[in-house]
């Protein structure tokens, strides 16, 4: 047993209270972070792997730099290994990468014995985080529904269509109009600030009620993917 506790031959001896320290808040911080991931996860992909990825990287990261602390030789030796091996996973949601980002960091707070700093840094990004999916920041509601459909009547006639669309909407932006060869029809699409979002199946039937209006199909904003 006195041969294992004291195989770490470092430039100081190791201080296993603090290395058990560091690793137990590398992973408490790991696990506050994760759970606020969960919890405000909206993306376009969930990976129970990543949630799990996110409290084990603290921890190794905090040991990794334990090791390097005590050795300048191992430091080398563990980036020559870290060269060989490469991770391909592609985060398909560029807030993960602030996620794994953060959990580095902290990590590294723990590794290098800075308990405050990872402390309040965990505190910090947490609050930061859930302040920024609490309020939306950054989204832009700008309209509510995306209306495409056929009118077969004359161009000069359209104002008759969007007179219906006014009715349902504070908003009607023409997103695109494409004529037909003879000018007799156009394929319209429209985005839609809608005055009741429930309303959306009246405004189905009163359209299709609409003489001229062909191949009508809708679909809500939040159903299409920004990139």
């Amino acid at each position: 047993m006195n041969a294992l506790l004291q195989g770490d031959y470092g430039i100081a001896p190791t201080n296993f209270e603090t290395v058990l320290l560091a690793m137990l808040l590398a992973f408490l911080a790991g696990q506050f972070i994760a759970w606020v991931y969960m919890y405000t996860h909206s993306g376009i992909s969930y990976s129970r792997s990543f949630v799990v990825s996110l409290i084990l990287m603290p921890v190794i990261v905090a040991l990794v730099l334990m090791v390097l602390s005590n050795n300048l030789v191992t430091a080398f030796g563990l980036m020559a290994v870290f060269a060989i091996v490469r991770f391909r996973n592609i985060l398909r949601d560029t807030l993960d990468t602030s996620y794994v980002l953060a959990v580095i960091v902290l990590g590294m707070a723990c590794g290098t014995q800075k308990f405050s700093t990872a402390i309040v840094g965990t505190l910090v990004i947490a609050a930061v985080m859930i302040y920024l999916w609490y309020t939306s920041f950054g989204h832009r509601h700008r309209y509510d529904l995306i209306l495409n459909l056929h009118w077969s009547r004359a161009a000069a006639e359209i104002p008759e269509l969007e007179r219906v669309l006014g009715r349902y909407s504070f908003k009607a932006h023409c997103a695109n109009r494409h004529f037909d060869s003879d000018s007799t029809g156009a394929d319209l699409s429209y985005r839609l600030l809608l005055r009741d979002p429930e309303r959306v199946p009246d405004l189905i039937r009163d359209l299709g009620n609409l003489p001229g209006v062909e191949q009508v199909s809708s679909m809500k904003a939040e159903d299409e993917t920004e990139i």
